[in-house]
């Protein structure tokens, strides 16, 4: 069966880069001999530097918003935009090679979704590669699933898979992270491809510190949306074990129970059934989510 694909394309502020992109997303194209296979939509999210017209004079589509709104919202705005069977979804800076779409394309197969992980992030800075080391981590032990690369934003998706989660993806940075935890969530089969990213042209939008915590948080929170008993359980364990130990301290040297240990207890008991209540609530939405057919 012929599929046809929509790349789509968030661009904010990224006159720069967005032109040499799309012509070689075309090239790619004519050497598989599917252009007629192939739409590219660009989402100006709000640029003020000429981006949506450098994007249409290099023969994409273009969607605007009227102000920049995030680079979630520019994505979704895309899917909502797009018409393929298969999204492709690329960094509008530079950092990803059109060559590699295709390698993305082969690797599907049965697959929900392939993601491109970056092989080395040499186009980081030390701070950014230690936080994604961090934040795969965490995603990995939350899923049960090795993830390589969270914060990926090359990556191919079926549309109705893109489509089924599109009312959960934040209107931020933070929307592979959402996608990806959604698909493993619900059971579907994702891969992970390695790639190399190129430096991006110009200077990145997002700002360490005060991104970065900000980021944190949404991932907790996305976390806590799909898997709360994985937060919330090694949370009550602590709780738990830090009132025993230290009753078992005071009433070895002290002879008594003192308030601290009880209030780490039941503390401690209070979130192993918000745990439970919470996984109850997330099996229950996505059971829901299930009936409705996505």
């Amino acid at each position: 069966m012929v599929r046809k694909i929509s790349v789509i394309l968030p661009a904010f502020n990224e006159a720069e880069s967005i032109g040499v992109l799309i012509e070689g997303i075309r090239r790619m194209a004519e050497k598989r001999q599917r252009t007629d296979l192939f739409e590219i939509v660009v989402v100006d999210d709000g640029s003020t530097d000429g981006t949506g017209e450098s994007a249409a004079r290099a023969g994409a589509r273009v969607v605007r918003h009227p102000y920049n709104i995030g680079n979630g919202a520019a994505v979704k705005a895309g899917m909502r935009a797009a018409g393929g069977d298969l999204f492709v979804l690329m960094d509008a800076d530079g950092q990803h090679r059109p060559e590699e779409i295709p390698v993305l394309l082969d690797a599907l197969g049965e697959h929900a979704m392939v993601v491109g992980a970056r092989r080395k992030e040499g186009h980081a800075s030390l701070p950014r590669r230690i936080a994604n080391a961090f934040y795969n981590r965490f995603a990995s032990y939350v899923t049960g699933r090795r993830i390589p690369d969270l914060t990926s934003g090359f990556r191919v998706v079926r549309a109705g898979v893109a489509q089924r989660f599109l009312y959960l993806l934040p209107n931020t940075f933070s929307y592979p992270t959402t996608i990806t935890l959604a698909c493993f969530k619900t059971g579907l089969p994702v891969t992970y491809v390695p790639i190399e990213a190129r430096k991006r042209a110009g200077k990145s939008k997002i700002k360490v510190l005060k991104d970065g915590a900000r980021f944190f948080l949404i991932i907790l929170k996305i976390a806590t949306f799909f898997s709360p008993f994985r937060v919330f359980f090694p949370l009550s364990l602590m709780s738990f074990v830090l009132g025993t130990g230290y009753y078992a301290y005071t009433y070895l040297t002290e002879r008594r129970f003192t308030n601290m240990a009880s209030l780490l207890i039941v503390q401690g008991v209070i979130l192993f059934a918000l745990a439970l209540i919470s996984e109850q609530i997330a099996q229950l939405r996505f059971d829901r989510s299930e009936r409705r057919g996505g």
